[in-house]
């Protein structure tokens, strides 16, 4: 066979396969409400199956496809032209892409499996995991789209299936007012998204990734003095999905979610999609820095200058307030806060590799960790508050353990864990981007990072129990302790491939990717490779445990609220956001909502609308006047028609 044609079957086979990955989960969503939702175990078997198929061929895609240097575009599919915009309904199979479907159809099989044991009894039972399927589709569609728009419309479905599974318990008003809280929240960075993309198509006339990726390579000021602002307003969109300061504000309440949705929120889907879009648009971003009139003279950041900011503010703010909750799922939904505060400052400081490295990573020891929360939530009889807990270890053994794993991953634990050296690689991103103060809230938040989740596996697994619900805890079933012991296993050991490197070399043209030789060169490369953040993260989670132990072994009560006084009640009132949102952005949103109502109302439907109709109905009605029926009467006025013609003739 010529290679042109190997070439042309090789993308036949890339699309068929990821075809079939994206619409699985979609054919189970919706066979479940049109007649499989009868039978409770038709219903999991059928949606654990189509993301299980999906994992399995997201493995396929990405050893037969993955090492394929700028991966497989098959022929698109023609949609929409309007203008000089043509839409196509493509798929991207690369590197970037096969990598985040293992972690998304990893995830959600692992959630899907948990599920039926967790949510068994609730009558809602086939709409939960129709909506599992549906936010499971979405979420590839993010990932396997090769344009923007396509990548737009996913994105919104993404927002609308997040609303379904939040406000799954919708009758509890706290579930309701937190899924319209996520819903309108990711619609302001939503916003910024869409103006984003018409900026870059107005600039390049194309929304292909490819495409664009090319005409900016060639001419990298094609956006003029819109560059840095394109840039800000797509990554706008990021703020939103991944919660980042001050769009962060929807994450903690979509706590009212089942535990498992939480797990595949926060490990692999909703929050991951905002960071797998900045690294997949990570050619506009990369841009020199161009802002329009007055702001160029200032001299304004580059795009990826305000990234990296944003991204190490949500990182040190989040681990802060994560100190003082004491809620486990909102202490795990503020750690996610601020790990993803690391991605993204990650991205900003040039290092998208590094930032996917710690995504992988991350969604492993995070969808654990929620995992783990479930089954000790569902093993308390649905207690919640740390200080409600206590000695949980004698009596759910496995649950304890892996839980352990995941919190010694998600500090960073030396060697042991994957977390260690996706870390590491950010602290390098941030010292090779000449970001010493970037490095040295890095550095911090990973201390900040060991004092919470310390203090979380102290007081809720260690020491007696603090209540009845704890004193008569036990070990959750198979269907939920299995999966935690399978994500135990990458938890640990992730870490030792070279994602960071291989997504360098084959994604972002990064060069000669680093490679470590030996077992030895790989267990310790983060001491050889970027010894000053190595170390100094190390120092960190020493300090951050022994200050854990010293404050919270064998504690009955939380002793920070006495010593840091009004510091802790501002950590406790999550610093104030949503009282700032609440008394601030709420009534200026309704002031100006208000005052576009009038503008509706009065002049556009009044005068506009209502004006034009009034005229034409005006007219309409001065003409009937003269339509008699009466011949005469015609006849008369066409003899006064014709005398004013022949009259304007002779003048």
């Amino acid at each position: 066979m010529d290679p042109i044609s190997h070439t042309a079957v090789a993308s036949s086979n890339a699309q068929d396969l990821a075809w079939v990955v994206l619409l699985f989960p979609l054919i189970s969503a919706a066979s479940i409400p049109l007649g499989v939702g009868r039978s409770r175990a038709l219903t999991h078997a059928m949606a654990i199956g189509a993301v299980a198929t999906g994992f399995v061929l997201s493995v396929s895609l990405f050893l037969l496809f993955g090492f394929t240097k700028g991966g497989i575009h098959a022929t698109p599919l023609p949609w929409l032209s309007v203008g000089g915009l043509k839409l196509q309904i493509g798929l991207t199979v690369d590197t970037l892409s096969t990598l985040m479907l293992m972690v998304v159809t990893g995830i959600s099989t692992l959630v899907h499996v948990f599920s039926t044991r967790y949510m068994d009894g609730d009558r809602d039972y086939p709409r939960y995991f129709a909506s599992l399927g549906l936010f499971t589709f979405s979420m590839l569609g993010i990932v396997l789209s090769d344009n923007l728009v396509q990548t737009f419309i996913f994105w919104e479905l993404v927002g609308v299936t997040s609303y379904l599974l939040v406000g799954f318990w919708h009758e509890k008003p706290s579930a309701a007012d937190a899924a319209k809280k996520a819903f309108l929240t990711n619609r302001i960075g939503d916003f910024g998204f869409i103006l984003g993309i018409i900026l870059v198509w107005s600039a390049a006339g194309t929304v292909q990734f490819t495409d664009l990726a090319a005409k900016f390579h060639t001419d990298p000021r094609l956006l003029g003095g819109l560059t840095s602002l394109a840039g800000v307003l797509i990554f706008l969109g990021a703020m939103g999905k991944s919660a980042q300061v001050p769009l962060h504000v929807w994450l903690p309440d979509a706590m009212e979610g089942p535990t498992p949705v939480s797990a595949l929120i926060h490990a692999a889907t909703m929050v991951a999609a905002g960071v797998y879009m900045l690294c997949r648009v990570f050619f506009l971003l990369d841009l020199p820095a161009a802002w329009p009139g007055f702001l160029a003279t200032l001299g304004g950041p580059s795009a990826l200058g305000i990234i990296a900011w944003v991204g190490g503010i949500t990182s040190l703010l989040a681990g802060l307030i994560a100190i003082q909750q004491n809620d486990i799922k909102r202490i795990l939904a503020y750690s996610t806060l601020s790990q993803l505060g690391y991605m993204v400052m990650a991205v900003g400081c040039a290092g998208p590799d590094a930032a996917m490295f710690h995504l992988t990573t991350h969604a492993c020891f995070k969808a654990l960790l929620f995992l783990g929360a479930g089954s000790v939530i569902a093993g308390c009889h649905h207690e919640q508050d740390i200080w409600q807990m206590g000695g949980l270890w004698k009596r759910m053994p496995t649950t304890s353990i892996c839980f352990a794993i995941g919190t010694a991953a998600l500090c960073g634990l030396p060697i042991v864990t994957s977390g260690f050296y996706s870390k590491d690689a950010i602290f390098a991103s941030a010292l090779a981007a000449d970001r010493p103060v970037l490095f040295a809230v890095g550095v911090l938040v990973a201390g900040l990072t060991t004092l919470y989740m310390a203090r979380l596996y102290l007081v809720a697994f260690l020491g007696e129990p603090r209540s009845e619900s704890a004193g008569h805890a036990h070990e959750s079933g198979t269907p939920m302790t299995l999966p935690l012991v399978i994500l135990a296993l990458p938890s640990v050991t992730l870490g030792w491939l070279p994602i960071g490197s291989f997504l360098k070399e084959m994604s972002f043209g990064g060069g000669h990717p680093h490679y470590p030789d030996s077992i030895t060169d790989i267990l310790f490369d983060p001491f050889n490779h970027s010894p000053l953040g190595a170390v100094l993260g190390l120092g960190l989670i020493v300090f951050g445990g022994f200050v854990a132990v010293s404050l919270y072994w064998n504690a009955t009560v939380d002793p920070l609220p006495k010593t840091l006084g009004w510091v802790s009640t501002a950590l406790r009132s999550r610093l104030f956001f949503d009282a700032i949102f609440d008394r601030v952005v709420v009534p200026i949103h309704d002031a100006i909502a208000a005052l576009f109502g009038l503008i509706d109302r009065w002049l556009l439907q009044g005068l506009v609308v209502r004006g034009g109709s009034g005229a034409v109905d005006l007219v309409g009605r001065g003409l009937r006047l003269v339509q008699t029926g009466n011949i005469q009467t015609y006849g008369f006025l066409f003899v006064i028609g014709v005398a004013v013609l022949v009259i304007l003739a002779l003048k």
